[in-house]
């Protein structure tokens, strides 16, 4: 077993939730081999064409992580591992907090088609494709950036990703919407942790409105410039924002999250052209937190 490779405790954590191994046009390679070299490119972030030949073919291995980014398969992947965590007690409900991260774009991220993928056995591209390819431009260059809710255990529970000039406000609730885990005893989802910390980015109306209707306990400073507003127009102006510096302190756990995804030096610079594909690199990043043991 190569060093950053699954181990065995963790792959028969995923093993379980892997599709049938059964591939158009015959069998899939084996996965634990094909899993490792996409483990490899995210820990290493070298070139596709790169790949050591201890993992097979290069393109059977992109081609692999390509068809689950965009079919979704990542993804049901994560919510599976999760479900799995959650069942055994290793999700952290009690504070919640939001931040984001910006990711600095290869040369070689830009100049992608804005056209839909094309995936055998459907007609419409994924939820994921964007026109824009997640991609924004500032004064460093092409960036984009990653929307993170992440648990007290320092692990992602769900994450959006959009341009790096886009802001931090009007993404918390689309955040907060991707956390759904399973209950492996049946029934909804969980989507409601107990509570929610963010940073001064964060603090908006409609982000306060929408926690308050969700019946969800929050943590978030108000500006200065919000409290001056909110004291000029009198008993119109809403109570005072309950703040905790305790509980604030808390906060620092999203940024760990942040840090460990970072590790992988495919996520903390994005190579992959395509939104769809940057979305399933973060993905598997985000399962191979889940399935560490703490």
């Amino acid at each position: 077993m190569g060093r950053g490779d699954l181990s065995d405790e963790e792959w028969a954590r995923l093993e379980p939730h892997l599709p049938t191994n059964r591939g158009r046009g015959g069998r899939w390679q084996c996965h634990r081999r094909v899993i490792n070299g996409i483990l490899f490119r995210q820990r290493t972030g070298l070139p596709w064409r790169d790949l050591p030949t201890c993992f097979g073919s290069w393109k059977t291995v992109h081609d692999r992580h390509r068809r689950w980014s965009a079919d979704g398969t990542w993804d049901r992947i994560l919510r599976a591992v999760q479900a799995d965590a959650d069942a055994e007690g290793r999700i952290d409900w009690s504070m919640v907090s939001v931040d984001s991260t910006t990711c600095r774009a290869h040369q070689h991220a830009a100049g992608a088609s804005t056209r839909a993928p094309r995936i055998p056995g459907r007609r419409k591209g994924p939820a994921r494709h964007r026109s824009d390819e997640a991609l924004g431009r500032s004064r460093g260059g092409l960036t984009s950036k990653i929307h993170l809710a992440g648990e007290g255990g320092r692990r992602p529970l769900g994450f959006v990703i959009t341009p790096g000039q886009w802001g931090d406000a009007p993404q918390m609730i689309p955040v907060l919407e991707e956390i759904r885990v399973p209950r492996q005893a049946g029934g909804r989802p969980r989507t409601r942790p107990d509570h929610v910390g963010g940073d001064k980015a964060y603090s908006s109306r409609r982000n306060r409105r929408h926690l308050r209707r969700r019946q969800i306990k929050h943590t978030i400073p108000e500006p200065r410039d919000q409290r001056a507003n909110r004291q000029r127009r009198g008993s119109q102006g809403g109570r005072p924002a309950g703040f905790d510096k305790a509980i604030y302190r808390r906060r620092n756990e999203v940024e760990r999250t942040i840090n460990r995804l970072k590790n992988f030096r495919a996520v903390a610079t994005r190579f992959d052209k395509r939104a769809y594909v940057f979305h399933g690199t973060v993905t598997v990043a985000a399962i191979r937190l889940w399935l560490r043991p703490e």
